[in-house]
């Protein structure tokens, strides 16, 4: 089977609805990070001290037919079209290990 990640990256208060999303368009499961993130806008301070924005990084380990499905399921409930709310894209997998028990739950999936 051909794997993909997407990786997302979300506001704390998006991570359920994506990953619900992302699961109900055929995702098996999801790893979730906690992270800080920058970006085009500067961090807030507050009495000297920087306040750094908290994300989450979503990692879907997917066959690669299923790619289309949930990418657009977690653009939908991520809300990526408005500014700041995160960004989602796609690695490629060369190898997979410690799947097995999930295989037969993904092949059911296939469309």
């Amino acid at each position: 089977m051909d794997f993909k990640v997407i990786m997302a990256s979300v506001k704390p208060d998006y991570t359920d609805r994506v990953v619900d999303a992302g699961k109900a368009a055929g995702a098996t499961g999801a790893t979730i990070i906690p992270a800080r993130g920058t970006g085009i806008r500067e961090a807030k301070s507050f009495f000297g001290l920087t306040l750094e924005m908290q994300t989450d990084i979503i990692m879907f380990l997917l066959g690669s037919h299923l790619v289309k499905p949930v990418i657009e399921a977690i653009r939908i409930a991520g809300e990526f079209h408005k500014p700041g709310t995160g960004i989602a894209f796609v690695v490629p997998v060369d190898e997979v290990i410690g799947l097995e028990s999930q295989l037969n739950a993904m092949d059911s999936k296939k469309t």
